[in-house]
């Protein structure tokens, strides 16, 4: 049994369609049990374990052969005991042979099917569970028509829904969809491997609670650079530690009126464990304390950028483009965000002084949509479609960068082969002041990190994980979640 729940604590690689679709080549060229009856298999065995008190099944098959997948799991069911019905939206005889041969066995078991190419042939009563095997890896445009329908039926019904492989509407390699146009399961199974879709876009909205079985395949490599979850956390500090050995970070941001962002992201910092946090206000330093007792105030003339890291742009508006050639040319690592990315996208030295950086100063950019598209010169809704390629696009664009681009699993990218999306977090994130805290977190990560990228990954789930295990009654605002967050665990007394 290969059945296994994914929740925001789980690590594992993930596969486009494209490898998919060799995985399936290679297990057919192997022979054995076909994969259609193995995936028939596993779909019941997760009916009967989230809906153990369901006794009428519905099953909404489509056209290929994620409806075969549903058929098969209808004969499963039914010879469990179950009243099954399976509504096929397609004419039988223009089945995929699979997904023909699967009917046919269906039907010789006693299973109820309809075949239909419109709504009024769909099961409309009473039942206690529906499965959702309307539209698998191969669909690239919205449902339409009978499939439409039958969408909206699943969506309507109080009964829980299943969705085999994703639900239907959604694009298994981006994530996209129109949320009206899709099915919002309360399970998804993944089969063979997990999709990128079903973690970033509106993939989380819609696809309920994840499990994934492998069908008996191998088990796919890390080597293949997309990976979803919870990485490994940071190695505890040592009793033998001072605050050197904990890193120096440096907010640079905040002109006056907007200081706000800048003291956000030097808290994050200090409290994600930096050993000191320097304030770089723009503007006269003399203007008034530094609002944060911990930190150690000082103009940014006066830094030694070359053996800092530096967090810049949280507030910066439009002072911060004067500041940025210093940062760019000298600083030994450097995170920028916000108005940092605005003023690149638009100063062509900027962008110059950004891609001559070289990889051994490191720089993370962390950009949310919007600014994203800025620096791409595209849409927001570009972006938003293809997450994984503007992330892509990005580190293409600027090699030595890692990128953070952050939304609704938010994707970490280091070369275009390398990428993560991240799994933790909620709507409560999407308040002003979270992504200064995830700028000021990643700068006091990747002090102490042997590897920068997987610093980042770690510090962007930190930052989901704060909001996720948040108390439901409490309000959560930026300065809590700084608060909230802590320094790597130390080695444990003797």
């Amino acid at each position: 049994m290969n059945l296994q729940r994914f929740d925001a604590h789980s690590l594992a690689p993930l596969a486009t369609v494209a490898e998919l679709r060799a995985l399936e080549l290679k297990a057919h060229a192997q022979g054995g049990t076909p994969l259609m009856i193995l995936a028939g298999a596993a779909v019941a065995r997760l009916a009967r374990a989230v809906a153990p008190h369901a006794r009428r099944i519905w099953l909404a098959c489509g056209p290929g052969n994620n409806g075969g997948d549903g058929l098969e799991a209808a004969r499963h069911l039914h010879q469990a005991g179950f009243e099954v019905y399976a509504s096929v939206l397609a004419d039988p005889a223009k089945l995929p042979a699979e997904a023909r041969a699967a009917a046919q066995r269906a039907q010789q078991a006693g299973v109820r099917i309809g075949h239909t190419t419109g709504p009024d042939g769909l099961m409309l009563d009473e039942r206690d569970l529906c499965i959702d095997a309307l539209l698998g890896i191969g669909s690239r445009r919205p449902p339409q028509g009978v499939l439409l329908a039958c969408v909206q039926i699943l969506n309507r019904s109080a009964a829980p829904t299943l969705s085999v492989d994703l639900p239907s509407g959604l694009q298994a390699d981006t994530g996209h969809g129109d949320p009206s146009l899709t099915v919002k399961a309360d399970h998804t199974l993944s089969l063979l491997r997990l999709k990128p879709g079903l973690f970033t876009g509106i993939g989380r909205d819609v696809c309920g609670q994840l499990w994934h079985d492998s069908l008996g395949t191998e088990a796919a490599s890390y080597e293949t650079g997309l990976t979803v979850g919870c990485p490994a956390a940071p190695p505890k500090r040592p009793h033998a530690s001072h605050k050197g050995r904990h890193g120096d970070v440096a907010v640079v941001g905040g002109e006056p009126g907007m200081q706000g962002a800048s003291v956000l992201a030097a808290n994050a910092a200090l409290h994600a464990g930096a050993g000191r946090v320097y304030w770089s206000p723009l503007g006269p330093a003399s203007e008034g304390p530094c609002p944060l007792p911990d930190c150690i105030q000082r103009d940014m003339a006066s830094l030694s950028l070359e053996s800092l890291t530096v967090v810049a742009g949280c507030g910066g508006g439009m002072a911060i483009r004067a500041a940025l050639p210093a940062l760019l040319e000298r600083s030994a690592r450097l995170v920028l965000d916000a108005d940092a990315l605005n003023a690149i996208a638009v100063e062509p030295m900027l962008d110059r002084l950004l891609a001559a950086r070289s990889e051994r100063r490191l720089t993370v950019i962390t950009p949310h949509p919007q600014e994203a598209a800025r620096l791409l010169q595209t849409s927001t809704a570009e972006i938003q479609q293809d997450r994984l390629s503007a992330a892509r696009a990005l580190a293409h664009r600027w090699p030595g960068c890692i990128v953070v681009l952050k939304g609704s699993g938010t994707v970490v990218a280091q070369n275009p082969a390398r990428l993560h999306i991240n799994t933790s977090g909620n709507a409560r994130l999407a308040i002003a002041g979270t992504g200064d805290v995830l700028a000021g977190l990643l700068g006091s990560r990747l002090q102490e990190a042997s590897d920068a990228f997987e610093a980042c990954c770690r510090g962007v789930w930190e930052h989901g994980w704060q909001a996720q295990r948040w108390p439901a009654d409490q309000a959560l605002t930026a300065s809590a979640l700084a608060r909230g967050l802590t320094p790597p665990a130390p080695e444990p007394n003797a």
